[in-house]
């Protein structure tokens, strides 16, 4: 019988199960990989994690997303949404429970955990690289993310393995099938400088032009929600009139950001304006995005399902999901055969060769 295993943690069940399914048929097996488990919590708020079978000689990947703020527990009477911390407090519980018993531990956590958090500036923490530290010393062998922040934070564990791999293929190939757009009326504009290498890839995998960027202009008097806010944005760049536009980023938090481009860019005469996010996260509700759309700011948003939506979300017109379980799944058969991983992290789907030729 194989020995791969699936622990899938409540804050991911709908993708882990959809992985279970793809791999299952891919090692030509009817039995669930997933192993049961209990993430228990005590009236206090303390917690513990309950492995209920065994892992020994077991090749375990963890599924994890640290960003599902719609787990509840109970503690003291009234009920607690699980943030980033509880979720990744609950993956050392898993560690520890394995306790180096398996043959190895893979950790599948697409959001990375505080991976804003990746850089020191003056005096604060430096979250991303002590809870990579931490995953290794636990017994981690190999972390699996998409799209991180700043790739650079693999530096913190320098002799571990850590691969970072991009869902641009699928994000794109939903557009191009979903949309109709020609090649030459399409134009990739980065909403800032960090974005630009992103964007330019997107640009790349399509085959068509890179617009531009935007300069973020910031107040680095004051400090609102933990960030300097934008006081303008300078866009630097071709021509925008009558062109189809894609904007491009790794994460949508609020989003407020994003949509300000989008509206300096209409204000420009752009056209149709696609929005596109391995991760919408709508940290200031989703109604932002609903006002921006029925304004005519965006024609849609395409995002995929590696970490959670909100229901509400879900239910827009303007929100195209892209599944991933499937992508997820041949990562992870791979890292269980031993193959190599190059040709998944530099592959460009046939679909998007197609759509470059037009």
């Amino acid at each position: 019988m194989d020995n791969l295993r699936l622990i899938v943690m409540d804050n991911i069940k709908d993708l882990g199960e959809k992985v279970n399914d793809h791999l299952k048929k891919m090692l030509g097996s009817s039995n669930d990989l997933i192993v049961p488990i209990d993430e228990v919590r005590f009236n206090n708020g303390e917690g513990k994690v309950v492995l209920k079978e065994s892992v020994r000689k077991k090749d375990i990947f963890i599924l994890t997303d640290p960003m599902n703020h719609s787990i509840t527990y109970k503690m003291y009477n009234y009920y607690n949404h699980k943030s980033p911390d509880d979720h990744y407090v609950d993956i050392i519980r898993v560690l520890c429970a394995i306790r180096n018993q398996a043959n190895t531990v893979s950790l599948v956590m697409p959001f990375l955990y505080a991976s804003r958090q990746h850089k020191r500036e003056g005096r604060e923490s430096l979250d991303c690289a002590v809870a990579l530290q931490a995953f290794i010393e636990k017994g981690v062998k190999n972390i699996v993310t998409f799209d991180v922040h700043d790739s650079n934070v693999q530096n913190a564990i320098p002799d571990s393995s850590f691969d970072n791999f991009y869902p641009t293929n699928i994000l794109l190939e939903k557009f191009v099938t979903e949309e109709d757009v020609k090649n030459e009326d399409l134009l990739a504009v980065s909403p800032d400088n960090g974005a630009l290498k992103r964007t330019r890839f997107y640009a790349n995998m399509l085959g068509c032009e890179l617009g531009g960027h935007f300069e973020k202009h910031r107040d680095l008097y004051k400090v609102v929600d933990g960030k300097n806010p934008i006081l303008e944005h300078e866009y630097i760049g071709k021509d925008v009139k009558n062109k189809d536009i894609m904007i491009v980023d790794d994460m949508i938090a609020s989003g407020e950001s994003m949509l300000d481009v989008a509206r300096e860019l209409k204000k420009r005469g752009a056209k149709r304006i696609y929005l596109f996010s391995s991760y919408a996260m709508f940290t200031k509700g989703v109604e932002v995005f609903e006002e921006a759309y029925q304004e005519g700011l965006f024609t849609k948003l395409f995002a995929t399902n590696l970490s959670y939506i909100p229901k509400d979300a879900l239910e827009k017109p303007w929100l195209q999901v892209a599944d991933c379980s499937e992508y997820l799944a041949k990562i992870i058969y791979t890292f269980h055969i031993g193959g190599s991983v190059s040709p998944i992290l530099t592959a460009r789907s046939k679909v998007l060769e197609d759509f470059s030729k037009k």
